[in-house]
């Protein structure tokens, strides 16, 4: 599993800065940049007050990884040991990104 760092607050999954979720979908088929990629799990906490309270925070998850173009994707899943999602005040998936995308 991947350790998971993300600053994306205005995410409804986001608490302390991990994921509520227990995988993540990386969207970027046709990425050759981090601004190409997007964190497909992304659900914009519209009113500020309500959190994923469901599940406990997750600092190491699955991450799928459709940017077949990073080196750290093998067969739609991210091997790297620590990424970043990125996108402070995000509104929608497209305003994030991986931070961590390194292009082959």
């Amino acid at each position: 599993m991947t350790k998971l760092d993300c600053n994306v607050t205005s995410c409804i999954h986001n608490a302390d800065n991990c994921c509520c979720k227990s995988a993540i979908l990386v969207e970027g088929e046709n990425a050759k940049d981090t601004c190409d990629t997007c964190c497909g799990s992304f659900a914009e906490n519209k009113e500020g007050s309500f959190r994923n309270l469901f599940k406990t925070p997750e600092s190491r998850l699955e991450v799928d990884c459709e940017a077949v173009n990073c080196i750290y994707n093998e067969s739609r899943h991210c091997v790297a040991d620590h990424i970043g999602i990125a996108g402070d005040g995000a509104r929608e998936a497209s305003h994030t990104e991986c931070a961590s995308f390194k292009a082959r």
